[in-house]
């Protein structure tokens, strides 16, 4: 018999919906669920802290989690350097404080508010004193990927043709259209985030489980056994299938 696994998409500060999928997880596996968490863990909703606090304690409790780096976790800990530095991914005029990127959400949910006239310097002194070492060492400590079988999770995808040992880690957490419009098959079913879709997705050669829950959107979690997957709801599993255009 096939031991389930299970994956959560992009939680991007939603706490609440974040409690509520870890009880859809425990209610289908029980407490000791294997749990991919896909990264994401910061920005745009409201109580990114709230977030980190719980996949610490978890780790921290003996969990069987497995907590990936995605692009916006990195680039909160990029501004919390011990000079503020930008990731050279985002486009030209973003920084982590653009009001479309999330970091503002972020470092209010620490108590450090932004507000127009502030200085970058000035706001990463007030970043620096409220967020917690354990958080910073969290988010550095992230791995960018988790292989299982025949299942590869990511956060964002793979340059695809190249050996898992030769991917970037900028790739890794960022990739999108390169992996997104290749339909071949790849060694794994990829298994990401990222990208948001209006629900989970079965592409054939991968799984989107970024739904849009930093969007106010429904967090999803998912169980696999090998290469089959089901989402999960408060009524149980739900079947993930290619679509037919797959």
């Amino acid at each position: 018999m096939t031991t389930p696994i299970y994956a959560i998409g992009d939680i991007h500060g939603q706490l609440g919906m974040l409690q509520d999928a870890l009880a859809r997880v425990e209610a289908d596996g029980g407490p000791d669920a294997r749990i991919v968490f896909l990264g994401d863990y910061t920005d745009r909703g409201p109580d990114s802290r709230g977030v980190i606090d719980v996949l610490i304690e978890g780790l921290n409790a003996g969990r069987n989690w497995i907590t990936l780096k995605g692009n916006h976790d990195r680039m909160f800990a990029m501004f919390m350097h011990e000079h503020p530095t930008n990731d050279d991914r985002l486009l030209v005029g973003y920084h982590w404080l653009h009001e479309r990127i999330g970091g503002i959400e972020t470092l209010a949910s620490y108590g450090v508010p932004v507000v127009d006239g502030d200085r970058i310097y000035e706001i990463h002194e007030r970043a620096r004193a409220a967020v917690p070492v354990a958080h910073l060492d969290f988010l550095n400590a992230l791995p960018v990927s988790h292989q299982e079988g025949e299942l590869l999770f990511v956060h964002a995808g793979i340059r695809p043709g190249v050996p898992l040992e030769e991917q970037t880690e900028h790739d890794l957490i960022w990739i999108r259209h390169e992996f997104l419009q290749d339909p071949r098959p790849h060694p794994w079913l990829v298994v990401h985030g990222h990208t948001p879709a209006k629900q989970a997705e079965h592409c054939g050669n991968r799984i989107n489980l970024d739904a849009g829950a930093g969007y106010g959107r429904p967090l999803v979690s998912a169980v696999f056994e090998g290469r089959r997957c089901w989402r999960l709801t408060d009524h149980g599993r739900v079947p993930l299938e290619p679509s037919p255009e797959q």
